[in-house]
């Protein structure tokens, strides 16, 4: 039986409508007996009411669903359960049930409850269902040819390690990658990320080729009345990517981009920050495939709220069992996990099925954030994490699997665009935060301002849900301080900056008039290594026992650099070059035998600096592409191996 065969197959629709059917009657049966908006005179016509629904939703949902569409859009979804709740208040009183109330949510919410539930339970081949509502829609879309070149699926798997991807494949808990690598269809490697080790860095140089200039998560522009740029928030984010293309992105033809922190120069944009300002790029035609089928949004609601369950009891067992380190995740945590490794993860995979069943789409990227969000949380080889990995191999499986109802042929890249490295953090090993340690270093009148908040690493602040108010507000400030000192965190990397002066200090000067200053933080059990520029010898590494001085390559004493890589060396090198480099650049120690860092913020998985597999991510590309032997180092070569071999796709008939 052929793949069109099983999405025409009659059997297998009439046991999906049954399964449905009975899923429904007793999910509103339940509601019906709780009495939670649903008042019920004869049970026996909950039956027919749900075949009633059954048959009015395959008649019209198709049609409801493009008049819809942008309500469903701007709502994040919650308007497909109002949807399917009116529909039943409209129809139930004419079999003596009356729906109102909580009930025009909980009543669909619940009949889809029990259908997932039977659906796992049962293992009936569900992917063939979801498959047939979209192409549906596609072969009306499609163009009278379809393209014979392969198109293009990048998937960013946010802060995924290489090492921990290949103790997850060992695990067995990554089939569909497994598959890829034994198979010899696919390649895998290793690449070293940039200074700094974050997506705002590693994403600028993959989706466009440039990441000039941005020395961190967040920094200060001196030059620019000491204003505050992150590689977060709408406003900020979209001037960044005016900063950085040059109009020939990744993206830029004929691409598309799926929750990513920069458009790669493609206007095909979903939940991508650097342009989810412009309202009207909101509606997207691709997000038809998440809301095609009737049930489906509210199946995301059911796994959505499963997540959050998870979370709650991963946060009673952290406790009960004292794991360490362990940070407080809170209660708004639980939220924003299971809308990263839940909501945006089925969306992503929703709307690039969508792209492939249509077969237009050349290229499209889209990064899932799960893996990152809950490693920061729980640790990078928590069993949370690890589930995280699991669940993001059956997204892969579902993607991969789509290529067999799509028009044209399509070749993924599996990839991450920088690692994490566990560890407890500075202030659960001092009881001081650094920012603390800095003050005390410096005269009682200097003021200072600190940004070390953890929670804006991910723009799923910005993201998942979206905060309109935030939105807004970010949309006409900038953040700006007057403090005389003003010292910022990323990961394990922290900056900082004296903007009592307009031109980054040297040693000498620092030296001079703050003497307590460097040898405070470099002499701190906890500190690895600090960069800062000397007017007599150029940029310095500064350790406990030795200075390394990279532009000559000399090294007095101890290699304060030892154990953070052989080309550690030149990213700092090329860091220390950049326009808003902070007066001193601070990184943590590194313990290779404990594999630990310690954050500046309060994570205990972190990136953003130097030392173990932060900077260590993977790329698995098709082994027929054209990729050299040599070491892959920095964002903008994975630019470069993704532009090059898709352009070469074009040539292939």
């Amino acid at each position: 039986m052929s793949s069109e065969d099983v999405i025409k197959s009659p059997s297998r629709s009439i046991k999906r409508t049954l399964l449905v059917f009975i899923g429904n009657a007793i999910g509103l049966y339940i509601i019906a007996l709780i009495g939670w908006g649903v008042k019920v005179t004869y049970m026996d016509d909950i039956l027919i009411l749900v075949m009633i629904i059954g048959i009015v939703n395959s008649l019209f949902w198709p049609i409801l669903t493009r008049i819809f569409m942008p309500f469903l859009v701007l709502t994040f979804g919650i308007g497909s359960l109002i949807l399917n709740g009116v529909l039943l208040e409209i129809l139930a009183p004419s079999f003596g049930i009356n729906i109102s109330g909580p009930g025009i949510i909980l009543a669909p919410l619940s009949m889809a409850v029990v259908s997932t539930i039977l659906s796992s339970l049962v293992t009936l081949d569900d992917q063939s269902t979801y498959y047939r509502s979209v192409i549906r829609d596609a072969k009306r879309k499609r163009p009278k040819e379809s393209k014979k070149y392969p198109g293009l699926i990048v998937v960013e798997i946010d802060g995924l390690g290489h090492k921990i991807l290949e103790e997850a494949l060992e695990k067995d808990l990554m089939p569909t990658v497994k598959d890829l690598i034994d198979s010899k269809s696919h390649t895998l490697r290793e690449w070293e990320t940039d200074l700094s080790s974050q997506t705002g860095a590693s994403q600028a140089g993959i989706l466009h080729g440039n990441n000039e200039g941005i020395t961190a998560f967040r920094w200060i522009e001196k030059s620019n009345d000491n204003a505050m740029m992150q590689c977060s928030g709408p406003k900020n984010v979209e001037n960044l990517e005016k900063r950085i293309s040059n109009g020939n992105g990744l993206l830029a033809e004929n691409g598309a981009s799926r929750s990513n922190l920069f458009s790669g120069d493609t206007d095909n944009v979903i939940f991508t920050l650097s342009k989810i300002m412009h309202i009207k790029k909101l509606y997207n035609p691709a997000w038809y495939s998440v809301f095609s089928n009737p049930s489906n949004f509210a199946r995301i609601v059911v796994l959505l709220i499963w997540d959050m369950i998870q979370e709650i009891y991963s946060q009673i067992t952290h406790w009960i069992f004292n794991i360490q380190p362990r940070i407080n995740r809170g209660i708004t945590y639980i939220g924003v996990r299971a809308s990263t490794n839940v909501f945006m993860a089925e969306i992503n995979t929703s709307t690039l099925i969508g792209d492939m069943m249509v077969g237009e789409v050349d290229i499209a990227y889209s990064t899932y954030l799960g893996y990152d969000e809950i490693a920061h949380h729980s640790g990078v080889r928590d069993k949370d994490a690890f589930n995280a990995l699991k669940r993001m191999d059956k997204q892969i499986n579902h993607l991969v699997n789509a290529t067999k109802y799509t028009p044209r042929p399509y070749q993924f890249v599996i990839q991450s665009d920088h690692g994490q490295t566990n560890g407890a953090t500075f202030k659960q090993r001092t009881g001081q935060s650094f920012e603390d340690l800095v003050k005390s270093l410096l005269p009682d009148d200097m003021s200072m301002y600190a940004n070390m908040s953890s929670n804006e690493d991910h723009y799923t602040e910005s993201l998942s849900p979206i905060n309109i108010r935030r939105i807004k507000k970010e949309e006409t400030t900038v953040e700006k301080t007057d403090s005389d000192v003003i010292v910022l965190a990323s990961g394990n990397l922290a900056m900082i900056y004296l903007t009592q002066w307009s031109h980054r200090l040297t040693y000498e000067e620092m030296a001079s008039m703050f003497p307590d200053l460097i040898p405070g933080i470099v002499n701190n059990p906890l500190i690895g290594f600090i960069v800062v520029k000397s007017s007599e010898n150029g940029d310095l590494a500064i350790g406990k026992n030795g200075t390394y001085y990279l532009d000559s390559g000399k090294i007095d004493g101890e290699n304060p650099l030892e154990g953070f890589g052989k080309n550690i060396a030149s990213h700092i090198k090329r860091n220390s070059s950049f326009e808003h480099t902070p007066d001193i650049l601070v990184n943590s120690f590194y313990d290779s035998e404990k594999d630990e860092v310690c954050a500046f913020e309060e994570l205990v998985g972190s990136h953003g600096g130097a030392g173990g597999d932060q900077s260590k991510p993977f790329i698995l590309y098709p082994s027929t592409w054209d990729v050299s032997d040599e070491e892959i180092i920095g964002a903008e070569s994975i630019y470069k191996i993704l532009k090059e071999n898709n352009k070469k796709l074009k040539n292939i008939k």
